[in-house]
């Protein structure tokens, strides 16, 4: 039984404490004095192992990521971003690096995905609502890379190394063009969107004005409502007719 209350001695202590009958007692021997309560004893490992955990890693990623920023940002070009100048940038090791990314590339893809709007959630209420939610998110991207001096230059380059750009399009551009098909299947199941048309090329119908905005003409305009207005003009041909 431990002393979690800082009252009531143990047993053994009582014993120990109250000496000869007839005489003084002794000084008590050392040890912790009966002050007020600290925390439970058996709750100190918990709470250090939570210090030790997720945070400690959140923080070494955010080094390595603010690390990586400022050599882009010093025109460090990509083919010079080694691993070993990385870690050594961000004060850590190699092996740290390897723990977390597999190479160079999966960590610039990490660092893209952090900085990029995330993801959307689709709202599933129709397939025109999951369209315009996701030609919102090529938007917001599209102006997020205008207004990034960092995302700008990075694209620009990237593209020149196929290994980057291959594993930024598996990881990155892959599922979202995955999430569009899904919404496209679910327009022709639930009759919405004619079924006699290719579900790529629609989705490139879809994708096209965007894509033509942010990569082929970057100073097209991005305007809000774009998402809807390119949805609403596409779907008058896809829907089913007669």
């Amino acid at each position: 039984m431990s002393r979690q209350d800082g009252g009531t001695p143990e047993p053994h202590d009582a014993g120990r404490r109250s000496g000869v009958p007839g005489e003084s007692p002794g000084p008590a021997p050392a040890g912790p004095p009966p002050a007020a309560p600290a925390a439970p004893c058996d709750a100190l490992p918990e709470a250090a192992g939570a210090r030790r955990g997720r945070p400690r890693s959140e923080g070494v990623e955010a080094a390595v990521f603010d690390a990586v920023v400022g050599l882009l940002d010093e025109g460090l070009p990509l083919a010079e971003l080694s691993v070993e100048r990385i870690a050594r940038t961000a004060g850590v090791g190699k092996a740290t690096l390897y723990r977390r990314w597999a190479g160079k590339e999966e960590l610039l893809v990490d660092l893209l995905r952090s900085i990029e709007p995330p993801d959307p959630v689709l709202p599933g209420t129709s397939v025109r609502a999951d369209l315009v939610a996701l030609l919102e998110s090529m938007r917001e991207r599209g102006v997020a890379k205008r207004n990034s001096t960092l995302l700008h230059n990075v694209f620009a380059q990237m593209q020149l190394y196929p290994k980057l750009w291959d594993a930024y399009h598996l990881t990155v551009i892959e599922p979202r063009r995955r999430l569009a098909l899904d919404a496209v299947r679910r327009g022709v199941a639930g009759g919405e969107i004619r079924a006699d048309l290719d579900l790529e090329f629609v989705n490139d119908l879809l994708t096209g004005p965007l894509l033509l905005r942010t990569v082929i003409r970057p100073g097209g305009s991005l305007e809000p409502g774009l998402a809807e207005r390119v949805v609403d003009t596409v779907m008058e041909g896809l829907r089913p007719r007669g």
